[in-house]
């Protein structure tokens, strides 16, 4: 799994705003990958999804917020 996460760019959503460190990051740029991270332990445990699983996720939390 480590090596799928090579050259991965790091990113907080614009909307985090300060939440003391209370966020995750989500990184884009891997094909074929999403993956998902605390900001707070940025060398703990990272979980990775298919783009379209992403992509529905995201959905879903907008009707919800």
């Amino acid at each position: 799994m480590a090596d799928q996460l090579v050259g991965t760019q790091w990113r907080k959503s614009t909307r985090s705003g300060d939440n003391n460190g209370n966020c995750v990051e989500v990184a884009t740029n891997l094909p074929g990958t999403v993956a998902v991270r605390d900001s707070k332990d940025q060398t703990g445990p990272t979980l990775t999804f298919p783009p379209a699983a992403w992509v529905t996720f995201v959905r879903a939390a907008k009707t919800l917020s």
